[in-house]
């Protein structure tokens, strides 16, 4: 049987375009997997759950395990995954006799290691559910009758497994009090809605380097993405079955990282229409509205995307876009040529063209900060979507469409690559504070103090106005 091969080379991009191959291809089938070319094209599930598990003979490359462990999900929860491996790897070959069953646990241990490994490290998420940690443990136990090494670094996986959750779970917890202050701050801001409109404090007071504003962001970006699992993105493809009494694996996480993520660039998009709509002279607004465009250049030339798109969402607001006068005394030539950048015609071509150059440099950087690769998260998602809704789950012979898989965790893997990169600038708390935690407005209120800065030019915009009044004094 082909083996599935090695992890660089699974995901390279010749691996899915034979456009320009017009040999006939050959496909071979071998217990219930399809390989084209060598290469697994599709399978029953059983199969596929079988490939995963090393033997004595076998042992299943990086790509394969990381692949199957993202897509199983799609149709059959972790833990029942976790239940036929283990029984695979140990039950399944007992033959009865003590020495035996030892011997061949021993052969077989440092290869489930290695699988559990990689299950542990990349998808920690999976061990939330008390099942999923209860089989690890078993198996634990299950590998100490054979293989002394074998059980210490079973011991050491779920040491270092139970640090990663911790570290996880304190996350999550530091950006459940960030939004929990923020509602607390919502009413004062209301309240005090004509005070915030018309006072100057604004991010220059801290800090009037873009280089080092962008830098900051770039820290906010790389720590949210680093805590993103890879299975979010496939999980809004599974189906829960009203069956399914363990509620723990699925609504533990109500928010997930992957959502927190998207919400901080809804934030980022109202804090900088916030900074720009908040001074009350229009000298003062076209000075915080060229700080920002020159902060977004610098985050297109760290390879700050996201952060880029988010500053040119909040400019593109219409409580923004609306101040003419405060516009008219700004150089706009920046400006236009980063719109340009993040055009969203012919599938935002540009934009495109910009990641893949700053992939590359990536993959030949001399340093830390050339490593640096932020993508424009919301359409990466929407890349992973449409690849989802584009191509079928199981082939009309009930197999498993693998090379739909293949393809989704090359996308992934890419993302994995950018998450692991170490922020190399220094960190100013007192400036990441304010940009995660200062009071931003809402819509209607961004409106409101829009109209108060350049007044409304048309009775539409006066009923508007009075309209917007009205609400936020009742708040």
């Amino acid at each position: 049987m082909p083996q599935t091969t090695p992890y660089s080379g699974k995901f390279s991009p010749s691996s899915y375009n034979s456009g320009h191959d017009h040999r006939q291809p050959v496909e071979e089938n071998y217990g219930g997997l399809q390989y084209r070319d060598n290469k697994l094209v599709s399978g029953s599930l059983e199969a596929l759950v079988q490939l995963l598990v090393p033997t004595v003979d076998y042992c299943p490359d990086r790509s394969y395990i990381f692949t199957f462990l993202l897509s199983s999900r799609i149709f059959l929860h972790p833990f029942e995954l976790m239940s036929r491996v283990c029984y695979l790897c140990v039950d399944h070959y007992r033959v009865g006799d003590p020495q035996t069953d030892k011997k061949r646990i021993r052969e077989i241990a440092p290869k489930i290691v290695q699988l559990l490994t990689e299950w542990t490290e990349t998808f920690p998420y999976d061990f939330r559910d008390e099942r999923m940690m209860r089989s690890l443990k078993e198996m634990t136990h299950r590998l100490a009758f054979g293989d002394e090494l074998s059980r210490r670094a079973m011991q050491r996986l779920i040491q270092r497994l139970l640090r990663k959750l911790t570290t996880l779970g304190q996350y999550e917890e530091s950006l459940a009090t960030i939004s929990a202050a923020a509602a607390l701050d919502r009413p004062v801001a209301l309240k005090s809605k004509q005070q915030l409109v018309r006072r100057d404090d604004c991010v220059l007071n801290l800090c009037d380097d873009p280089f080092v504003v962008a830098q900051q962001l770039t820290h906010i970006e790389m720590e949210r993405l680093s805590y993103i699992g890879p299975e979010e993105f496939v999980r809004s493809f599974v189906q829960k079955k009203p069956s399914d009494n363990h509620k723990s694996f699925f609504s533990k996480r109500k928010s997930t990282n992957l959502e927190a993520y998207v919400e901080w660039f809804n934030r980022l998009s109202y804090l900088v229409a916030t900074e720009i709509c908040m001074p009350v002279k229009k000298k003062h607004r076209a000075r915080v509205l060229e700080f920002f465009i020159d902060v977004a250049q610098e985050c297109f030339n760290i390879g700050n995307f996201n952060s880029l798109m988010a500053i040119i969402t909040g400019m593109n607001m219409n409580p923004v876009s609306r101040l003419k006068k405060t516009w008219n005394k700004v150089n706009t030539d920046k400006f236009d040529i980063l719109v340009h950048q993040m055009d969203p015609s012919s599938n935002f071509y540009s934009y495109r063209t910009a990641l893949r150059g700053a992939t590359q440099r990536s993959t030949t950087a001399h340093t830390s900060q050339e490593m640096i690769v932020i993508p424009f998260f919301s359409l990466f998602i929407k890349d992973i979507y449409f690849l989802n809704e584009g191509c079928v789950n199981r082939l009309p012979n009930g197999r498993i469409n693998f090379e739909k898989f293949w393809e989704l965790a090359k996308r992934v893997s890419e993302f994995l690559s950018w998450r692991q990169v170490t922020c190399p600038f220094d960190r100013d708390r007192k400036l990441l504070q304010y940009l995660i935690s200062v009071p931003v407005f809402s819509e209607d209120e961004l409106q409101l103090a829009s109209y108060e800065s350049e007044g409304p030019e048309n009775n539409l915009e006066r009923d508007t106005r009075r309209s917007l009044r009205s609400s936020l004094s009742r708040m």
